[in-house]
């Protein structure tokens, strides 16, 4: 069996790190009804899940601590309990805070720290309240992620397609810093004039030849998903992107709402022409996260 990387996936114990969201009950969120992950997810289960479809190795990806630099270092004990699955991964930094590099610094001082993620775009009506345009348009924003690249870490975009048009001219400025694009842009609107509207903010995102995409998340924005209604995401992003700039993802837990990890596999294994699998589902993933070096 083909080896494989999941270069998006979460975990939290919620006894050793707070998680506001995890603990607020009762409150939909963009990608649905977080009922039934509010429980700990740990890596064993992530491990057990995943292991028949050929995975060895991960990369965590922050998912709202209150404390950023609490969640990195609770990670990174996870990783080094756990050497035969190499795992690295991507923390949170508000890059517009004062004390960024240093926090930059605390971070980096963790093995298993690649790159940072701060979410620029969640749901119109949160981007709307949370004033997500004016961080686009920070530049302190911008002098982080130059940061970043000068560090050697990567940024993780997470934000949706009205925001891709604005994230494309701050991106150009920054054209040393490797950046995943998280969730394929989420495309939330599925109607065909949603889709020529992603399609077309995504094309602002591809041009770059410094960014990736994950294909992640895909059933966030529909729990009915089948690899039939997400394959023109699929097409999409393999014909901007090319197959050296994609990577598959998980995105679990929270993805296990809308789907088994064995659907989940079945359905992006349909997505992906079968010549690009060990590009999408490995080489991709270790070069740009674990920097070619052998993870598995």
């Amino acid at each position: 069996m083909m080896k494989r990387i999941d270069s998006h996936h979460h975990l939290w114990d919620l006894k050793d790190v707070h998680y506001p969201w995890l603990m607020e009950f009762g409150k939909p969120r963009f990608f649905g009804d977080p009922t039934p992950i509010q429980r700990d997810y740990l890596l064993a289960e992530h491990r057990a899940i995943s292991h028949n479809h050929g995975f060895v190795a991960s990369v965590h990806i922050q998912v709202g601590a209150e404390d950023g630099l609490a969640e990195a270092r609770w990670v990174d004990q996870v990783a080094h309990a756990n050497p035969e699955w190499p795992m690295v991964q991507v923390a949170f930094c508000d890059l517009t805070a004062p004390d960024r590099d240093v926090q930059l610094d605390q971070f980096q001082a963790l093995p298993s720290v690649v790159g940072v993620r701060q979410i620029v775009g969640r749901s119109p009506d949160e981007d709307a309240k949370n004033g997500t345009n004016a961080l686009i348009a920070d530049p302190e924003f911008k002098a982080g992620l130059h940061s970043l690249a000068s560090r050697g870490l990567s940024f993780d975009l997470q934000l949706i397609p009205e925001l891709m048009k604005p994230m494309g001219k701050v991106l150009e400025q920054v054209p040393d810093l490797q950046v995943a694009l998280c969730h394929a842009g989420s495309p939330y609107d599925r109607s065909s004039d949603g889709i020529v509207k992603w399609a077309a903010g995504l094309a602002q995102l591809s041009a770059l030849q410094n960014v990736s995409c994950k294909l992640s998340g895909l059933g966030m924005f529909d729990h009915d998903w089948n690899a039939g209604t997400v394959r023109p995401i699929a097409d999409v992003v393999m014909k901007q992107f090319g197959p050296d700039r994609v990577m598959f993802g998980s995105n679990f837990p929270v993805c296990s709402l809308s789907s088994s990890f064995d659907e989940l596999m079945e359905r992006h294994m349909a997505i992906v022409p079968e010549e690009h699998h060990k590009a999408v589902f490995h080489d991709n993933a270790e070069r740009f996260y674990f920097k070619g070096s052998q993870s598995s």
